[in-house]
């Protein structure tokens, strides 16, 4: 398997203003379906092609919106037969932002959504962001398909765990692809947080995950955290070799960068082992009953 190079820098420009496409399309899904825990309401899914919102409510029936990265377009498609599409490349943030708005109306829809970026720099609103407007489609295809294969990899690690899960989503606040393991018991509460991250971690959970790097890890990478930490987090082995333990005591991420990933002989396999021994590490040490919550399957 010939997983490509994603070097931060060759397509920060483009990563921009991919993120903020994805949050104008993640915030119109957020407001637009009924409420779930820890914002699984808000997320957005890998197809064979891009990244959807999934089926939306819309009076009496529903819509989708998917980013179509191999046909680079953006495309609204809904239950009463109406479709349409637009080109992604050479689209500024403030040019998909119409460009879709105008689109859903036409079709009926009038989301209504707080169109700014949330927790990115600069916070230019969607409307008046004509300054993020890369595009490089090799650079986008190549960040699809790791996408592509990373949702494979979490759909198969999913499938040994029978308490409460999330899917395999996109959190488009982060732009992180992402599993979130639940043992059931609630977390302690964290009354100086904002309302988001009291949601967000309100039970105890292991989270595994693929982002494409940021200022605080300048690189693509693997990664979980264990939600509280428990002691000894640190001191449970992981695997592959090339993964370790970043950050401080208190603030644990298990890593695993792409780059050190995509040179072993079998980057499925040593990925598949890496998201297993970040979940015994977590459960393990937090004291999750791990045979009880292990997939008994039948032939």
């Amino acid at each position: 398997m010939n997983l490509p190079a994603l070097p931060l820098e060759e397509w920060r420009a483009s990563k921009e203003t991919l993120h903020r496409f994805a949050q104008i399309v993640g915030k119109i899904r957020m407001g637009a379906v009924p409420h779930r825990n820890h914002w699984w309401h808000a997320t957005l899914y890998v197809t064979p092609r891009g990244l959807t919102t999934g089926a939306m409510p819309a009076g009496k029936g529903s819509f989708e919106i998917e980013l179509d990265f191999l046909g680079h377009e953006l495309r609204v498609r809904t239950s009463w037969g109406e479709r349409d599409a637009f080109p992604l490349e050479q689209l500024s943030v403030a040019g998909c932002y119409w460009h879709l708005t105008e689109l859903l109306a036409g079709f009926g829809i009038e989301p209504d959504i707080l169109a700014i970026p949330y927790d990115l720099s600069p916070k230019t609103p969607f409307p008046s962001d004509d300054h993020h407007a890369a595009y490089d489609r090799d650079y986008i295809e190549r960040y699809f398909e790791i996408l592509r294969f990373s949702d494979q990899v979490l759909q198969e690690f999913a499938g040994s765990f029978t308490g409460k899960q999330s899917p395999s989503h996109l959190f488009w606040h982060s732009l992180d692809l992402a599993l979130g393991r639940y043992s059931g018991r609630r977390a302690p509460d964290l009354p100086d947080a904002d309302f988001v991250t009291r949601e967000a971690y309100s039970h105890e959970v292991i989270a595994v995950g693929f982002w494409a790097g940021d200022d605080n890890i300048p690189a693509p990478a693997y990664y979980s955290y264990t939600w509280p930490e428990p002691d000894g987090l640190r001191s449970q082995p992981l695997h592959p070799e090339a993964a370790h333990w970043g950050g401080e005591a208190g603030n644990s991420r298990a890593l695993l960068m792409y780059d050190d990933l995509r040179a072993l002989p079998d980057p499925h396999d040593a990925l598949l082992a890496f998201f297993e021994s970040c979940y015994l590490a977590g459960a393990r040490a937090g004291g999750w009953p791990v045979e009880e919550l292990r997939t008994v399957r039948f032939r």
